[in-house]
């Protein structure tokens, strides 16, 4: 069996690792950016969990109710939810033992930065679709195709160069 391949996606972070994709039923069913962050893990070959309170199951994958019950088996969360509708994310996250938070657009609050400080968390900025190999010519219609146009790029899961 071939060894798995393990890319980078910025200084800290690379496909190696295990996420947690936290969002809310709605951001998954109508393949929202908690969607959009899960299956672009999943495309890269990480091990990514999707949790949300309000669902079980999803694309035949389990729903982890909260972060607690991920206790000890994520390295980062990455939260696809505004700042307000989770208010003690942080501290939720350092009790399961979460290393670093993948702060998406609009996610990310002084606030939030502190509290992490405080808990010795890394924060990382940024879209995780920044680093997504989109396919031309449709790709150049993307946002974040074009966002991302210096970022390091990560080949879909079973891609051979």
């Amino acid at each position: 069996m071939a060894a798995k391949k393990i890319y980078p996606l910025t200084e800290s972070l690379d496909t190696g690792l295990r996420y947690a994709v936290l969002g809310r039923a709605e951001k998954f069913r109508k393949r929202r950016h908690a969607y959009k962050v899960w299956k672009t893990l999943k495309s890269f070959g990480c091990t990514v969990y999707p949790v949300a309170s309000d669902f079980k199951r999803w694309e035949s994958a389990k729903v982890y109710p909260d972060l607690a019950s991920l206790k000890n088996k994520v390295d980062i969360v990455v939260p696809c939810l505004q700042p307000e509708e989770i208010p003690n994310f942080v501290e939720e996250a350092a009790a399961a033992g979460v290393k670093q938070i993948w702060f998406q657009e609009k996610t990310w609050t002084p606030e939030f930065q502190e509290q992490c400080d405080a808990l010795g968390i890394i924060v990382v900025r940024g879209c995780v679709l920044l680093h997504k190999v989109y396919p031309k010519p449709l790709g150049y219609l993307n946002p974040c195709y074009w966002h991302g146009l210096k970022a390091i790029k990560v080949p879909k899961k079973g891609f051979r160069k």
